[in-house]
């Protein structure tokens, strides 16, 4: 097997393995079809955008090695965890509330929405926030790079045209009518439902242990 047919294959399996994390049913891809629904597409992209934000962080973080040195750092981790697991609940606590609004206060709070550039700064939240995805990343990273760094100047840019089309054609899909007929007649199942997934995840990342010792 040739060099570069090894590092494709390893590339591959990168890329791959990015595309399952990221189009799997998750806080991110609900919170995306759940703005998008309610808020329509400018909106729910802007929350996309800080999404892919949030993970080309760790990324770039994971691809020039620092990752190493915060894992080890379990001051730092600690300190991530609970601040991402907080923030988690609070928007369990958002979906809930959503989920048991009267028509009259939903059709008040449609006109109260985030800005987009506050609904950016939520989608990098909710990757910024995560540890997890500082391990994810630098596992990726080790798939691509073995035994030379020619693949680490592709990784990130593919992960990120993926992580953008993927991310992006939830906030596309959902934000159609259809899409939106169908999320207001079942809103309050669906917002039941993200909230028990944020608050399943921050209380997941609450418990998640900080060291492997």
């Amino acid at each position: 097997m040739s060099v570069h047919t090894f590092f494709s294959a390893n590339l591959l399996l990168a890329y791959t393995a990015y595309f399952v994390g990221t189009a799997s049913p998750g806080p991110s891809n609900l919170a995306i079809m759940s703005i998008a629904a309610n808020h329509g597409r400018k909106a729910a992209l802007a929350f996309a955008l800080g999404v892919i934000s949030g993970s080309m962080f760790w990324a770039t973080v994971a691809t020039v090695g620092i990752s190493a040195t915060l894992i080890a750092y379990s001051h730092f981790i600690v300190a991530i965890k609970i601040f991402g697991g907080l923030y988690l609940l609070w928007l369990a606590f958002k979906s809930g509330r959503t989920a048991l609004a009267t028509r009259a206060s939903e059709a008040t709070k449609a006109g109260q929405a985030d800005t987009l550039r506050a609904l950016y700064v939520r989608g990098a939240l909710l990757h910024l926030t995560n540890p997890k995805a500082v391990l994810v990343w630098v596992s990726i990273v080790a798939l691509s790079s073995s035994n030379a760094g020619a693949a680490h100047g592709a990784v990130i840019p593919g992960c990120a045209a993926i992580g953008s089309l993927v991310f992006s054609g939830y906030a596309l899909l959902f934000s159609m009518d259809r899409a939106r007929r169908f999320y207001m007649r079942t809103r309050r199942a669906l917002e039941g439902c993200l909230a028990v997934v944020f608050g399943a995840a921050g209380i997941r990342l609450l418990a998640w242990p900080s060291t492997s010792n």
